[in-house]
């Protein structure tokens, strides 16, 4: 009975010895606004898979993808307040709280994947990302969204004078808004959530989105152009809550930084790859679809022109003059 004693003893010490966060585990409740067949939500799989690995199993990631925790704003206050603790939204819906993630929505900026990806892996996104800590946010990186195009149910956008008139659905975002409005179309801001109704019902004409996103919320069952219009690239950021993040030991930390990192590159290939096979199940589902020149592209750019003048005015001068010198550094080495 004494040697019992004594292991038991010796076992309860052991015990105080090891550190408490060693034995935690931990859920992460990670949301995002896309169907679970969608490349972000390929991207939080893998990024929860390297999670677990790099952690030994003690952090787990439950996935709430289509809209389950919230749109956008909501779950974004949710981070900030702490309710949740990661989601995956497009860097525009960061422009309320941060408004020079506006910057990124400037239209016809970069011309290809490898453009943007030096853009936002680059001081500019970084600059950016140091912005959200006194908002209560992390990130952990970019992940890829795609270049965004307009579909909509009246005719194919080969120029910008097809715009004029039409009613498109866009993100509730200032630069968003004033774009289409250099084009004539009649911008209407709308959550994701309601939009798939709008399009139905036709309170609105049309959209624009990846195509991606087009496919995976069957939007060719409502609206019959497709037009690689290519007018801004878009990303989503990996967010965490701050407050969450604080109650993290520095390997969590690390652990997770390491696991975005690298999920970031397999969301990146699987999420162009399902671009370019989108455009084609589009136009087997019965979607019309046509590409815009380069010479009318460059001509659109030049267009909305004075709406990059108007915003980048409005903007810290420092981040826009980041922007415009990585901008020349990228254009630089592509050309």
């Amino acid at each position: 009975m004494k040697l019992l004693r004594t292991l038991a003893i010796a076992g309860f010490c052991i015990g105080l010895a090891a550190p408490s966060w060693a034995q935690q585990e931990r859920t992460i409740r990670f949301g995002h606004l896309n169907n679970t067949d969608h490349p972000v939500s390929l991207g939080v799989k893998r990024f929860a898979e390297l999670l677990a690995a790099k952690s030994g199993g003690k952090m787990k990631v439950q996935e709430f993808p289509a809209n389950q925790l919230g749109n956008e704003m909501q779950q974004q206050s949710a981070l900030q307040g702490g309710v949740q603790q990661m989601s995956a939204p497009a860097t525009t819906s960061l422009a309320g709280i941060v408004k020079e993630f506006g910057l990124i929505d400037f239209p016809f900026a970069v011309a290809n994947f490898e453009q943007a990806d030096q853009l936002l892996d680059g001081p500019l996104g970084q600059a950016l990302i140091a912005k959200l800590p006194e908002k209560g946010l992390v990130a952990l990186g970019y992940w890829d969204l795609g270049f965004r195009n307009v579909t909509n149910s009246k005719h194919p956008i080969t120029k910008a004078e097809d715009l004029q008139g039409l009613k498109i659905r866009v993100i509730p975002n200032p630069v968003f808004l004033d774009t289409f409005k250099a084009f004539k179309a009649n911008p209407v801001p709308m959550p994701f959530a309601e939009l798939y109704g709008a399009l139905e019902s036709k309170a609105v004409d049309g959209q624009e989105n990846p195509f991606a996103v087009i496919l995976s919320n069957k939007f060719y069952e409502v609206q019959k152009f497709v037009s690689a219009t290519n007018h801004v690239y878009a990303a989503n950021i990996v967010l965490v809550s701050k407050k969450f993040w604080e109650q993290l030991t520095p390997a969590e930390q690390k652990w997770m930084r390491e696991a975005a990192d690298e999920a970031r590159s397999y969301q990146r290939q699987v999420s162009r790859a399902a671009a370019q096979k989108a455009v084609g199940e589009l136009q087997a589902k019965g979607s019309q679809f046509n590409e815009v020149s380069p010479k009318e592209q460059v001509r659109m750019r030049e267009i909305t022109q004075p709406v990059i003048d108007k915003f980048a005015t409005q903007y810290e001068p420092a981040t826009v003059k980041l922007y415009n010198d990585e901008l020349a550094r990228i254009r630089g080495a592509k050309q």
